[in-house]
């Protein structure tokens, strides 16, 4: 017997009619492997037979072999027709189990949205009244002793760094608000470059206080929230008197704490406005005010 390859059954047929000069029923031909197009070329297989002429095979050995595809017992093209739809059976099967998989992958990385702590910061002058609401329960505690256990907590939490930090400072700034107050000859260390070390920390004392207390905060150090307060309000000066001609305006890109200092000052300037914190499409904030407030809500 001769082993022949090719790419479809009908190539193998072919190649073995020709190598013996014969017509595909006179050949007994064994089928070693089916051919398979695969996906994207992996698991591609070709088309494998052993054939030989009938008469020379001796009946002994005819007799042992009890499966045959001979040409008399199918047509090529019904075998074909066949394969293919054995093909598109493992397509589909493939489709299915690529569409599960997607399914599987969409339900591990849907994570219910959770808003951050920083976002809670961040929107804090975003709400209508000024003050956000919090969902959670919180057990209130007398001032006193939420003062108590700040200063302790600041103080544990200081205590082993290397700054030069006198007594922090610790009260309430309103019923909602706390202040905090760091001042001495490395304070300013705290602040950082363009505020960075003073935004992380007002993060790091928020979500503290905010969990614990339902409080917000108002941090100070080495007066870098009075001059902040201070710079932005001389910007604002001659926008004020531009709102109070037009109506609307719209404030350059501001940055960290600067656009909460801008925001709360125009709405307290324009109780009557739509005044909202908004970002552009390159992430940049700024403070908006309209002259109808329904209509960007």
């Amino acid at each position: 017997m001769k082993q022949f390859e090719g790419k479809s059954l009908e190539e193998v047929y072919e190649l073995a009619s020709n190598e013996f000069g014969c017509s595909i029923t006179e050949l007994d031909i064994d089928i070693i492997q089916q051919p398979a197009k695969g996906f994207l070329g992996i698991g591609k297989k070709s088309a494998v037979i052993e054939a030989i002429p009938k008469k020379s095979r001796r009946k002994d050995l005819r007799k042992h072999k009890e499966h045959k595809f001979r040409k008399k017992d199918i047509k090529i093209e019904e075998f074909s027709k066949r394969v293919e739809e054995s093909h598109k059976k493992d397509e589909k099967a493939q489709q299915r189990k690529r569409s599960e998989e997607r399914k599987k992958e969409q339900k591990l990385h849907s994570v219910p949205k959770v808003e951050t702590k920083e976002k809670i910061f961040d929107n804090f002058y975003n709400e209508d009244n000024g003050r956000r609401e919090v969902s959670k329960i919180i057990v209130k505690k007398d001032k006193d002793e939420i003062l108590e256990e700040v200063n302790e907590g600041l103080i544990s939490l200081f205590k082993d760094t290397c700054y030069g930090i006198d007594n922090i400072k610790v009260e309430f700034y309103d019923d909602n608000t706390l202040y905090i107050e760091f001042t001495g000859e490395d304070s300013a260390l705290l602040i950082g470059k363009e505020g960075y070390r003073y935004k992380a920390l007002s993060y790091i004392l928020f979500n503290w206080i905010n969990e614990k207390y339902g409080l917000m905060l108002r941090l100070e150090v080495a007066e870098f929230l009075k001059n902040q307060e201070s710079a932005i309000h001389n910007y604002l000066e001659p926008i004020i008197e531009i709102i109070k001609e037009k109506g609307s305006f719209k404030t350059k890109p501001l940055d960290g704490i600067l656009v909460h200092i801008a925001l709360k000052k125009l709405r307290e300037e324009f109780p009557e406005k739509y005044v909202a914190v908004k970002t552009n499409i390159r992430g940049d904030k700024y403070v908006l005010v309209n002259e109808y407030r329904s209509k960007e809500q």
